[in-house]
């Protein structure tokens, strides 16, 4: 039996569960640099084998992640050249990581991978995040200090062009920077908010404008990226413009309904009455005379204004939203 074969009968013994904790457990080694010999046909194996079913397995957070994972719940796939003050493109964080690594801070920057891959490896999720959030701290006081001219910023974009051809990634880099300043506070906003927004009654609505409005006033750098967190609550979105569409309808089918009541007393309807009464003595279609009785007239019928239900519809409903996998595609993924 040959090495293949081998490997594909010790893998087909072992439970989902096993080779799915197999799998992440060779991956953490190959990210620390401490890959076990013949490991890489496993690896390929298992890896064909979940991405075939479709399943679902952890992913293990190289140090670049643990790095950008405040931003995590901002990042949208978009066109770099329609940029939203309280998103950061995904594309954006490869050429920023590598410009910190190679012309911000390399030595720092090496420390910090070397750093990480060990409590990677050990499993340390707690001491991990500390490390980052301390090498986030870091960064952000070094921007501060280094972007404080314009020959500064000048000379970071001219850096940042040369891992990127995107003109967004300095806009991005600056709001990474207003996000690592307020990340608490977003931390804490975000933990504050319900898990989804499916109906905004006065309560819900009154309770997230609160919210926003406190803050607002000691953290209005961090506000817009507080917003996009909402929205990203939001769903379905679709709902709250129907809803606002068909009040718009209704109050206009009322307005003119009241028009139409108050006809008598403008001068059109004077001069349509008067014409209507020459109509009348003088005969219908045909010269045949049209009584007053017989005579078809035009009335428009409000329209009963009906209840909007504040819920969530099913599946078959219009619209939806797409999952999310939050996996940040990084340099050294």
């Amino acid at each position: 039996m040959n090495e293949p074969d081998r490997i594909a009968e010790y893998l087909q013994r072992l439970t989902p569960l096993a080779r799915s904790n197999l799998l992440t457990e060779l991956v953490r080694l190959e990210v620390c640099g401490a890959a076990m010999p013949g490991s890489t046909a496993i690896l390929t194996k298992l890896r064909a084998e979940f991405r075939k079913s479709g399943q679902v397995h952890v992913r293990v957070a190289n140090p670049s992640r643990y790095f950008f994972m405040p931003l995590e719940p901002l990042l949208v796939d978009g066109d770099p050249q329609h940029s939203n003050s309280g998103r950061i493109l995904r594309g954006s964080l490869s050429p920023i990581w590598a410009w910190i690594n190679q012309d911000l801070l390399p030595t720092m920057a090496r420390d910090y991978e070397s750093e990480m891959k060990k409590l990677i490896a050990s499993d340390n999720q707690r001491e991990a995040r500390r490390v980052a959030g301390t090498f986030q701290t870091k960064v952000a006081k070094y921007l501060e200090s280094t972007l404080g001219s314009p020959h500064a910023v000048e000379h970071a974009r001219i850096k940042l062009a040369t891992y990127t051809s995107s003109h967004s990634a300095y806009g991005d880099l600056i709001k990474m920077l207003s996000v690592l300043r307020s990340r608490d506070a977003l931390s804490r906003f975000s933990d504050a908010l319900p898990a989804a927004l499916d109906k905004l009654d006065d309560a819900r609505l009154c309770q997230v404008t609160e919210s926003l409005d406190a803050f607002g006033k000691t953290n209005a750098e961090g506000l817009p990226f507080a917003l996009a967190l909402v929205a990203g609550r939001l769903k379905p979105c679709w709902q709250f413009v129907a809803k606002a569409l068909l009040t718009e309808i209704y109050d206009i089918e009322r307005a003119l309904q009241a028009r139409i009541d108050l006809l008598g007393q403008s001068d059109w309807g004077g001069r349509l009455a008067t014409s209507d009464g020459c109509d009348r003595r003088l005969g219908g279609r045909g010269g045949k005379p049209v009584s007053r009785r017989s005579r078809p007239r035009s009335r428009i019928v409000p329209l009963a204004r009906p209840s909007i239900p504040d819920r969530t519809l099913d599946q078959s409903g219009v619209g939806g939203r797409d999952a999310v996998s939050g996996e940040l595609p990084l340099a050294g993924s």
